[in-house]
């Protein structure tokens, strides 16, 4: 599975990374340096404040540990913010003389490397907006250097017109290394189950940790009752679309020995709670300190818990520890994965407008998630459903959310996007909250007023050949219609369009042209709804008040199976899933 950090979710959450990297790449192009000391940009050098490097062993090649090392261009200007010439690193490395050796992954990074004794330079060319990696180096113990030396490389930058900010990192021989073993939880669950989670991890380095700081991470579907004196806990604000993780940091005190292995005094429990569908938790440990705690708290606010004390005792000891352990930051992790029986029932909301020939109106559609549970691909990073909108006859959209494109009459691909389309498709975010869902805006001209021109609104599956959406057990509310003209005034919010469609929602007859006595109508939306910038994951509801959902019954075809490719994360791996059967999450 990919493994899962806060950074991973909220870049997900976000948008493509491939797409922002494509306009970076893109703006580079036309980029010119500064032109004066004046107008200088300032970049700012980076990477891990400190490295613990695998002592030297008796016998064998040593263990390489990697340093990363990034630049930052501050700008927030993806057209004209980029740097568009030639830069060069610098690396003092007189400050690890016999206590470490380096040398550049030539498999990672854009820069060309050369190290001469002490000094080495990386030579590259662009810095586009935000963090890039330049360089990783490669670091081992010094043959002869002893558990405990330390030293530093200092990092420094050069190119016109360009002033950029020095970076010095840390190398010690040796440390601890804290490895978190994987717990063997069931993860086919019902609502309401719980079940104990007794975290263990061991400390295989060559030094002991003076105390741990246990990370927590558990998507919106799942819960952790306790609240730990010496644990601070925060939420996803719910108004912000995303996956909605809770982040619990226990500082856990104590020295906890080298080759020794502890557990929770008491074991925590993890519960499904009636909104879980496709959840993930995270845990992680990691020496404790004040740095280690600002890096895992980025920025967030959090709040301590008022209950017991939670504490870490020792399993069992060992006799010796090797010198040449395993000091590999990734196996800090482990992570589960759960798929809980449960349902989504996503509510498809349409409008209605008037307007004469010529005019524009307004006009809200989407879809709410009615729960009981929230929908959340975390691990795929896919779509959770598409909102598919049919134009409504003699009308023409002036205007869509940037997340909608056009697609032909029989939802294919269409090569014109700036010109109107006979039909738009809108895809949701990774996340679909219970109580949230997706509200369009979409302005339309009337090029000819027809009574009770009609065009339907639908949520679906991601895929136009299986429209049914697996968790939900009600498709016949996926499916709503947007009125223009109708034939009634004041339609209520049950979804009449005014003729003797029996309350269905759909159009009694077909629509006909207005006649020329008929005054002219207003424009805008007869419906109160808040469009809520078509982004997925904002209240749900909204945008319901007039809108115009079907009651009547849907064929659609019943879901196939599924490919859902996990994408890439901080520590990368890949399996396939079928989407129907195992948790797609």
């Amino acid at each position: 599975m990919t493994h899962i950090s806060p950074r991973t979710a909220l870049r997900r959450a976000a948008g493509s990374l491939t797409a922002a990297g494509l306009l970076a790449a893109a703006s580079l192009a036309g980029a010119a340096a500064p032109a004066s000391a004046a107008d200088a940009a300032v970049f700012t050098l980076g990477g891990p404040a400190e490295t613990a490097l695998h002592p030297y062993p008796e016998s064998g090649e040593p263990q390489h540990s990697t340093v990363g090392i990034s630049v930052n261009n501050p700008s927030q200007d993806d057209e004209d913010g980029g740097y568009g010439g030639q830069f060069t690193l610098t690396f003092d490395l007189s400050g690890i003389d016999g206590v470490a050796d380096v040398a550049f992954d030539g498999e990672s990074g854009s820069a060309d490397c050369e190290i001469t004794g002490t000094k080495a330079v990386c030579e590259d060319w662009g810095i586009w907006p935000g963090r890039q990696d330049v360089a990783d180096l490669l670091v081992t113990a010094a043959e002869g250097s002893e558990d405990g030396e330390t030293g530093t490389i200092k990092v420094t930058g050069e190119a016109e017109g360009v002033t950029f900010t020095p970076f010095t990192t840390r190398l010690t021989v040796g440390g601890p290394d804290l490895v978190m073993e994987q717990l063997p939880f069931d993860q086919e669950l019902n609502p309401g189950d719980k079940q104990q989670a007794p975290i263990t991890f061991m400390n295989r380095g060559s030094r002991d940790a003076d105390g741990v700081l246990l990370t927590l991470l558990y998507s919106r579907g799942l819960d952790i009752p306790q609240r730990y004196t010496n644990c601070e806990y925060t939420v996803a604000d719910p108004d912000v679309p995303g996956i909605g993780f809770t982040t619990a940091l226990c500082s856990v005190e104590g020295s906890f020995e080298a080759g020794e292995t502890y557990t929770l005094a008491t074991p925590l429990t993890i519960e499904a709670t009636t909104r879980a569908f496709y959840d993930t938790f995270v845990y992680r440990v990691h020496e404790d300190g004040a740095a280690q705690r600002a890096a895992q708290r980025a920025g967030a606010t959090f709040e301590r818990g008022d209950g017991s004390v939670l504490k870490a005792v020792p399993v069992k000891k060992k006799s010796a520890v090797a010198r040449g352990a395993d000091l590999d930051p990734t196996d800090n992790q482990q992570e589960a994965d759960f798929r809980t029986k449960n349902t989504a029932d996503f509510v498809a909301y349409g409008d209605e407008a008037s307007g004469a020939a010529g005019t524009t109106v307004k006009a809200d559609i989407g879809f709410r998630n009615e729960g009981p549970a929230w929908i959340g691909y975390i691990r795929s990073g896919e779509e959770v459903a598409t909102v598919d909108f049919t134009v409504p006859q003699g009308a023409s959209v002036t205007a869509k959310p940037d997340r909608c494109r056009a697609v032909t009459a029989e939802g294919k691909y269409r090569e014109d996007q700036k010109s109107p389309a006979p039909r738009y498709v809108c895809d949701t975010s990774m996340t679909v909250r219970d109580g949230a869902g997706l509200d369009l805006p979409f302005e339309l001209r009337i090029d000819k007023a027809l009574i009770g021109a009609s065009g339907e609104v639908t949520v679906r599956n991601t895929w136009l050949q299986n429209p049914a959406l697996p968790f939900d057990p009600k498709p016949a509310n996926n499916t709503a219609f947007l009125v223009l003209n109708g034939e009634g005034e004041g339609a209520d919010s049950g979804g009449t369009t005014g003729g003797s469609d029996g309350g269905s929602g759909e159009p009694s007859t077909s629509p006909t042209p207005v006649p020329e006595e008929s005054p002219s109508g207003t424009s805008g939306s007869s419906a109160s709804s808040t469009s809520g910038g078509g982004s997925a994951g904002t209240t749900g509801g909204s945008g319901g008040g007039g809108g115009l959902a079907s009651t009547g019954s849907i064929a659609l075809i019943a879901s196939g199976t599924a490919a859902a490719a996990l994408a890439a994360g901080l520590l990368l791996f890949t399996a396939a899933r079928r989407r129907a059967a195992a948790p797609r999450v």
